[in-house]
């Protein structure tokens, strides 16, 4: 959510960032904000001026009263009563202004920093660079199940049975490399100076309609029913969320945290893409990073993120690009986006397996998180969010990658440790 004072002061700049995000359907909600925002103030302003009155007649009462003169303080106090019901009414209408107001501000868009590509869709994100050479071997890479299954690690037809189209059981091995590779994620963070946390895997709805917009909570998330909770999408979520209404100290800043939880996805629309295994999924677990800092810090703490994501997979001899995300692939609280994909032998092309994301002030906005400095002076803090790793989709690009010919794969050194010393599996 953006700072009401940009539309107050700069209304154009704030449609011309609607128009960058091809968004035109919105710009009207700017000057609906502008004209609901002028009849709020003079709501205000005239409530104000009542409570003003009001308290001129109570001490005048009390004058009365002091005098003996009760015919007059009577009349006077129903001209308080009067009073009441006018301040009543005015800061209902406040109320109701206030509300209409804010719902168009969760959904004009956050502004995008000056260095974001201007372009339509994710087919206009821009490549950054890459790490690490592409191969494609001489032998023929299957699709990613039919390796797990050959190393009987993946049972798809039982997890139909119990649950649906797009949950798996995984096992042996398999299973195995999953958990190894998250707890090679956990230690690479907390090596990195990042304090290790697991959250709470239900939130209310309050802290999602803060850390997300209204779009992406109805195509992700799971509602409890009954009760006012949510299954998360991403520990993003509850670990933005731990920080909702505080201040913290700016000698305190910046927050850095890596969790592990499972994730929850409807993935409404979000089919066509290697939907037949398990790379778009309801359920999946993940290491996640957040980062809670002073405004002029972000930009330097964006990098350092998504670096961290790179250096990972590059550990497990995984080639990897960066992709930046143009205007219109930004989600709406986004300032600034940049994607790691991972090479996919068998796909000769690159995939999607983790995104890091600057947020500016806008989810702190919503959720009240500010910073209070030496002097007492409150500004609302930035928050950033990345993804260190997210099997099991992370495993389609480990199997493809370190795949050898007699169908074995190689386990990296970095991860032999969590698998009891195997250099390979199969």
């Amino acid at each position: 959510m953006i700072d009401i004072n940009l539309i107050r002061n700069d209304p154009e700049k704030v449609k011309e960032n609607i128009r960058k995000k091809f968004q035109d359907e919105k710009l009207p909600m700017v000057d609906e904000v502008s004209a609901l925002d002028r009849e709020y103030r003079a709501a205000q302003q005239q409530a104000d001026g009542v409570r003003n009155q009001r308290k001129k007649k109570s001490d005048q009462i009390g004058m009365l009263m002091g005098k003996g003169r009760k015919e007059e303080a009577e009349a006077a106090k129903a001209e308080n009563a009067e009073l009441a019901k006018e301040l009543e009414r005015l800061e209902a209408k406040e109320e109701e202004l206030k509300a209409e107001i804010r719902k168009r501000m969760l959904v004009i868009p956050n502004i995008i920093d000056d260095s974001v590509p201007i372009g339509k869709d994710d087919s206009e994100n821009v490549e950054i660079q890459r790490y690490g050479e592409p191969v494609v071997p001489e032998w023929e890479i299957p699709y990613h199940t039919d390796i797990m299954a050959r190393l009987n690690g993946i049972d798809l037809d039982a997890a139909r049975k119990t649950s649906g189209n797009g949950f798996y059981y995984l096992m042996g091995d398999i299973a195995r490399l999953h958990s190894a590779i998250l707890s090679y994620a956990r230690d690479f963070m907390i090596d990195r100076g990042f304090t290790y946390v697991i959250p709470p895997y239900m939130i209310h709805g309050d802290v999602v309609t803060g850390v997300m917009s209204f779009a992406e909570m109805e195509n992700m998330m799971y509602k409890i029913e009954g009760e006012d909770l949510y299954l998360i999408g991403t520990s993003e979520h509850s670990m933005i969320g731990k920080f909702i209404d505080t201040i913290l100290e700016e000698e305190e800043l910046p927050k850095t945290l890596t969790s592990y939880s499972p994730c929850f996805r409807k993935e409404v629309g979000a089919h066509g893409i290697e939907e037949r295994g398990v790379y778009r999924i309801h359920q999946f677990e993940k290491q996640e990073m957040i980062v809670v800092c002073k405004p002029e810090d972000s930009m330097m703490w964006f990098d350092k993120l998504w670096q961290n994501t790179v250096d990972f997979f590059r550990t497990l001899d995984i080639p990897v690009r960066t992709l930046e995300c143009c205007s219109g692939d930004l989600a709406d609280l986004k300032v600034k986006s940049l994607d790691v994909e991972a090479w996919s032998p068998r796909q000769k092309k690159y995939f999607e397996v983790g995104s890091c994301s600057n947020l500016g002030d806008a989810q702190a906005r919503r959720l009240q998180i500010r910073v209070r400095t030496k002097d007492k002076k409150k500004y609302f803090a930035h928050t950033l969010n990345n993804t260190c790793v997210a099997p099991p989709r992370m495993l389609i690009a480990f199997l493809e990658n370190n795949l050898r010919a007699d169908g074995t794969v190689a386990i990296p050194e970095a991860l032999r440790m969590y698998m009891g010393g195997k250099d390979h599996i199969g």
